[in-house]
């Protein structure tokens, strides 16, 4: 017996210390190809095992092997996958990833993509693994809602009518670019997030600048800009399908495939999906058809080509009005309630909705000049087509929620089928109600190029031209008589009394023609720990219209002149990097921004034209701090932004009865605040974050005794604005999240996130601030916090590597205010909301191949 346990207790030491011989420990370092920067949080894993860790924010990684000769597989979202075989402890250096992407460097050029610890703006990174782990069946703006200085909502509630506020400033004063090309609507500066139904796809990484942020094209962005760069072609042969199911009804169903970069020189990659579902907002279905196409060619080692194409086509119905409190506590649906939709035939049928298809197609060439010197130019066109629904007749009233004979049951849906009844009595009357879609088609191109060259080894310059083009065409079609046999209508003066059926214009038909021209430089000076930069910029906007319904086609006031408007810029800053762990930055700018189309055309015509309409005037400072160790990344922003002479309209009645426009100068506001980030890796397997924004963000004067002439210079109105010292409305003011991340297995992820939300007042029209009697702050919505979480866990599935990810947003179905505009009395009872959606889930399943 004690032999036995002698040669036992030999054996298990021998398999122990063989064991042990067996182990090695490797190091290693990841860098950025691009920028030479250390990437954190690269997966490390020992192939054929669970064995695996990732790198620090230094890049670092540190992994003991479990067998003798051990494979070491280094893998990063958006880079090529890189193998070391090893059999003794070894210290692989600097590993330096290759991008999966094909032409992503250049693109990333052309983009104008912010450099950690170097580019001297206030920015946030989201990557393709982060946006396809939280977005689910959001809204793409959601997906930022924890980056400092943001508030994205849903707004309505309909599918891709989301919203996004950066430092308090609304869409038309955020630059949003795709791949560097802007996408911002020419005449109102807006930006339309159904138009990009399909976007989330395909994005490779988004980039918000808060700020002035480091875009080079000549955009006058004031609360930052938003960088969405989509996927080139990917380098290697590959591609996935993938599902996602969600809460009401969602289905989507999508694939992508890549050739790889072929010896001819040539890579295709195309994906596409498709999406529909029932909406969570009652009367909110949808449908929408996703698609992206990538070809590239590299000629030779100094020149590629690069044709994208992408764009969704899409319909949804939409909650377009908001409702007291008191109102969805009266209706059944509580939330969900949506007043503009019903039935018509037993069938849902939208009143308010939105169907919308804008491709946008780009050609890009890269010119490797020489070893200093590179050109990189795009070409793009656009073609958008659709519009958004609502009512018509001179009995339209018959939708409103107020007619509740029209409606099925109390506050229920609207009851079609009897408006219907009621269009087929008035027989030879035509239609007393009916619906309409307002258009607003477009064709916009435009080209981009930047020539960037290495002066010496420390300055680098680069210049631009930026051409656009665009032409907005705008109307109102019938898109349905309700049994009516026509409806009337005398808007069109060159075919007055007119018998309208469905596709006939009506109402209005005109077209807005804008022109720009720009040109910038910028000059980077970096050694050492220095980095500065210094950037002029130049624009001219030119508007024109022309109105087919308020003019006959032989009347020359059909067709305006072109009335050109002149702005520029100029910014600069330096990042000053005190050592590996500490960084200071600031950076100062003015510009001179055109006014919108209709600060212009104040009156929707032809005649009544401010063709020396007021540049606004936007003045930016801002210092930060930031600090990067092994454990701990965290940064800290202090802005002002100083904006003045905002566009402002007011209207009224003229003594002769008509009405009129026109706009008031001095209309000023101070955006300041500050704002904190902070990421601690806690372990190699989670990582924990937090996010505060401060904000103090008032209009700044009164605007008292403004005189406002007419076209013979007699005085028909005097404008006061009383808002001084009240809150800029529309955004949370205050805003906090807390984040962790935990990795469960190496290719396992759990997320929770915390959104907190405070300061947020109801949106108002300052020029309704018109009593002295009255300066009340905007009502303040209720301060409100949501939980989301996510969990993926990736597994191979025969000869595919699958990705399974569950989602569940707003957990514990807290109720909330999202939106709101200021009621009579700036309060609760008088003001109208939206309300945020509830709990909701989704379930997603990929397949790689």
């Amino acid at each position: 017996m004690k032999n036995t346990i002698k040669f036992l207790f030999f054996a298990v030491t021998l398999m122990l210390s063989a064991n042990t011989m067996a182990q090695s420990i490797v190091t290693g370092t990841v860098l950025d190809p691009e920028t030479n920067e250390p990437l954190p949080g690269v997966n490390v894993i020992e192939a054929g095992t669970t064995n695996g860790v990732s790198t620090d924010f230094d890049g670092y990684f540190n992994i003991v092997t479990k067998a003798k000769e051990a494979k070491i597989v280094i893998s990063y979202v958006s880079y090529l996958t890189q193998e070391f075989t090893v059999s003794e402890s070894t210290d692989l250096g600097n590993i330096v990833l290759s991008p999966s992407e094909f032409g992503l460097e250049e693109v990333n050029i052309m983009a104008s993509v912010a450099v950690d610890r170097k580019t001297p703006v206030a920015v946030s990174t989201i990557k393709a693994a982060d946006i396809e782990l939280k977005l689910g069946t959001q809204e793409f703006p959601e997906v930022l809602k924890s980056t400092p200085g943001v508030y994205a909502t849903k707004s309505g509630g309909g599918y891709g009518d989301g919203r996004i506020n950066l430092r308090g400033f609304q869409s038309e004063n955020v630059a949003v670019m795709i791949n560097g090309v802007p996408v911002n609507d020419m005449e109102n500066g807006r930006v339309y997030w159904s138009n990009w139904a399909g976007l989330g796809d395909v994005t490779s990484s988004m980039q918000v600048q808060r700020g002035l942020g480091a875009s080079k094209v000549a955009v006058p962005s004031i609360g930052g800009t938003i960088n969405i760069i989509s996927k080139t072609t990917d380098a290697e042969e590959g591609g996935n399908i993938y599902t996602t199911l969600a809460n009401d009804g969602y289905k989507k169903f999508g694939f992508t495939y890549s050739t790889g970069l072929m010896e001819n020189g040539f890579a295709a990659t195309v994906s596409g999906s498709k999406t529909d579902g029932e909406g969570y907002v009652d009367g909110t279905q949808f449908n929408a058809a996703s698609y992206f196409l990538n070809v590239s060619k590299e000629i030779n080692n100094d020149h590629k080509l690069s044709f994208t194409a992408f764009g969704a086509k899409q319909r949804h119905g939409q909650r377009q009005n908001r409702n007291t409190i008191e109102t969805y506590k009266q209706s059944e649906r509580g939330k969900k309630f949506n007043p503009d939709w019903g039935y018509k035939n037993g069938e849902v049928t939208h009143v308010e909705d939105n169907f919308y298809h804008k491709p946008q197609i780009s050609l890009n060439h890269y010119w490797s000049v020489n070893d200093k010197t590179s050109v990189s130019t795009a070409a793009y066109a656009s073609f958008g087509s659709g519009g958004g629904g609502g009512t018509a007749g001179d009995a339209r009233s018959k939708f409103d929620l107020s007619s509740s004979d029209y409606r099925i049951g109390n506050l229920g849906p609207i009851d079609l089928d009897k408006i219907v009844d009621e269009n087929i009595a008035n027989g030879a009357n035509g239609s007393t109600a009916a619906l309409r879609a307002s258009r607003n088609d477009h064709v916009w191109y435009g080209v981009l190029s930047t020539l960037k060259t290495d002066l010496n080894d420390n300055l680098v310059l680069l210049g631009g031209l930026d051409y656009r083009n665009y032409k907005g065409i705008h109307f109102q079609e019938v898109t349905d008589l309700l049994g009516g046999q026509y409806l009337a209508d005398d808007s069109n003066v060159n075919n007055p009394n007119a018998a309208l059926q469905v596709g006939d214009k009506r109402s209005y038909y005109n077209e807005g023609l804008v022109g720009w021209y720009g040109a910038f430089t910028q000059l980077e000076y970096s050694k050492d720990a220095l980095s500065t930069f210094i950037s002029l910029s130049a624009s001219n906007t030119s508007y024109r219209r022309v109105d087919y319904f308020n003019y006959l086609d032989s009347d020359p006031l059909q067709e305006t002149d072109r009335y050109n408007f002149f702005g520029y810029g100029v910014k600069g800053g330096a990042n000053y990097n005190i050592d590996d762990n500490h960084n200071v930055f600031a950076n100062v700018g003015y510009f001179e921004k055109a006014p919108l189309f209709d600060a212009v055309f104040t009156q929707f015509d032809n005649e009544h034209i401010i063709d020396d309409a007021e540049n606004q005037k936007i003045t930016s400072f801002e210092l930060g701090y930031g600090f990067r160790s092994e454990k701990i990344t965290a940064n800290i922003n202090v802005y002002r932004t100083m904006w003045k002479d905002r566009s402002e309209t007011v209207s009224f009645d003229q003594p002769d009865g008509t009405f009129a426009s026109a706009n008031v100068l001095g209309v000023n506001a101070i955006h300041q605040g500050v704002e904190i980030d902070v990421k601690y890796r806690a372990t190699d397997k989670l990582t924990l974050s937090g996010v505060a924004s401060l904000g103090d963000w008032k209009w700044d004067n009164n605007i008292e005794n403004v005189q406002i002439f007419n076209d013979d210079q007699q005085l028909v109105q005097t404008v006061n604005l009383y808002i001084e010292d009240l809150h800029v409305g529309d955004a949370a003011q205050t805003t906090f999240a807390l984040g962790a991340d935990y990795k469960l297995a190496p290719k396992t992820r759990f997320i929770i996130d915390y959104n907190y939300f405070a300061n947020l007042y109801a949106d108002f029209d300052p020029s309704d601030r018109n009593d002295i009697t009255y300066t009340k702050d905007a009502w303040e919505v209720p301060a409100f916090g949501i939980f989301d979480t996510a969990l993926s866990h990736g597994f191979e599935f025969g000869s595919f590597d699958a990705k399974l990810t569950g989602r569940v947003n707003n957990v514990f179905d807290t109720e909330y205010v999202s939106d709101a505009f200021d009621g009579a009395n700036s309060d609760a009872q008088t003001s109208t909301v939206y309300y945020g959606y509830g709990r909701t889930f989704s379930v997603g399943l990929k397949l790689e191949f």
